[in-house]
């Protein structure tokens, strides 16, 4: 991967693409209308707002954004086009009422749900991932006019146990079923709502497409990918050199979200998100510390973590979790067992490539992140 070469004294705090998708997407192959209603909840998120933005650059004349009261507008606000926001209804609400989901429900014809639980808790993120998640089903199944529903999961609630290093981690592979062993909260909510989406389409007909997009990465979000390693005890420890990180630039990945929400045929598939040219994990460490900061690292070949994994494992259920299991077995081997990525899948389904390639979409990326922290 070459180093970043783009004039970033040019580059403003907030800058977003010209969204790709064009008005030619609302055609004989689109399962709705340019004046259907369209839902989003998490509408202000990181990935949500680009979706909005797309489903605006599409032609898309009534938009619903669905924010929690409590969230702040601006970060969606900032990539939206004034001249379009006319387009754009905006619904303060919370998934956890019932009320609320009526009211944004109310004649859809897709929904983008993006709305999830981050707590670092698992009641936390199965309240807010799956009751969530319960309340909107129960709301937009009870409307006539549903035409898809797009459930936004993550390629993380795969399981690679089974699996040797270097396979191939696509469509086809096991789910992870003890997520409260592997210790990973989020993802233990994201799977509690894809099977809630799956429920809902055997016992009510729901038409459905899950996506489950990689590590999304690009302007709005500073953090490195912890896939590359781990900074504990006030060290960065880098852990599998060689593996392939499964990054999305956002904006790529916002635009097969909403080719999902359109194209005809494609009901009850399940579709990954990941981009071409994927980094390694030694190279994508070294862009960073080369392009926004330089930092001490200490190299964990992954046998060694395997093995200090499952000594911290032991340790907890010995103590009795007195320290928490939050290094295990199957936490290593899903985020750094080093695994392929494929997104064959979503070329053919959805038509989709990925319109901003790795090296620029890195530039913007590491410029962004130069930027947030000087101010």
């Amino acid at each position: 991967m070459a180093p970043p070469s783009v004039d970033h004294t040019r580059k403003s705090m907030l800058e977003f693409d010209d969204f790709g998708l064009s008005p030619s997407v609302i055609g004989n192959d689109s399962v709705i209308k340019e004046d259907d209603i369209l839902l989003v909840t998490g509408a202000n998120g990181f990935v949500g707002s680009r979706v909005v933005a797309t489903l605006l650059a599409c032609g898309f004349k009534r938009i619903r954004c669905l924010v929690r009261p409590t969230g702040k507008s601006g970060f969606l606000e900032s990539i939206v086009d004034k001249s379009k926001r006319s387009a754009l209804e905006m619904v303060n609400g919370n998934l956890l009422s019932r009320e609320n989901c009526s009211i944004a429900a109310r004649g859809v014809s897709v929904v983008y749900h993006l709305a999830a639980g981050t707590d670092k808790t698992f009641a936390g993120c199965f309240m807010n991932s799956a009751v969530t998640t319960r309340n909107l089903l129960d709301a937009v199944t009870g409307e006539s006019s549903l035409r898809r529903f797009v459930n936004i999961s993550s390629i993380a609630v795969y399981s690679n146990e089974k699996m040797r290093r270097g396979d191939l981690l696509d469509e086809t592979c096991e789910v992870e079923t003890d997520l409260v062993e592997r210790y990973d909260p989020y993802v233990y909510g994201k799977s509690k709502q894809d099977g809630l989406v799956l429920e809902y389409a055997r016992t009510k007909g729901l038409p459905y497409v899950i996506m489950r997009p990689g590590v999304v990465f690009g302007p709005g979000k500073a953090q490195l990918t912890g896939r590359v390693g781990v900074n504990t005890f006030g060290v960065f420890l880098h852990i599998g050199f060689d593996n392939a990180i499964p990054l999305t630039y956002v904006d790529n990945c916002a635009e097969a979200i909403v080719l999902a929400g359109l194209r005809k045929g494609i009901e009850g598939e399940v579709i990954n998100i990941v981009d071409d040219d994927l980094p390694k994990s030694r190279e994508l460490l070294s862009l960073y510390r080369k392009e926004v900061r330089n930092f001490p690292v200490l190299p964990a070949p992954y046998p060694v973590f395997y093995l200090l994994c499952m000594l911290w494992e032991k340790y907890s259920k010995w103590s009795e979790e007195q320290l928490p299991p939050v290094f295990n077995r199957k936490y290593c081997e899903a985020y750094w067992k080093g695994n392929t990525y494929s997104n064959a899948k979503a070329k053919k389904l959805l038509g989709w490539r990925p319109r901003i390639p790795m090296d620029v979409g890195m530039d913007r990326y590491f410029a962004y992140i130069r930027k947030a922290g000087s101010l």
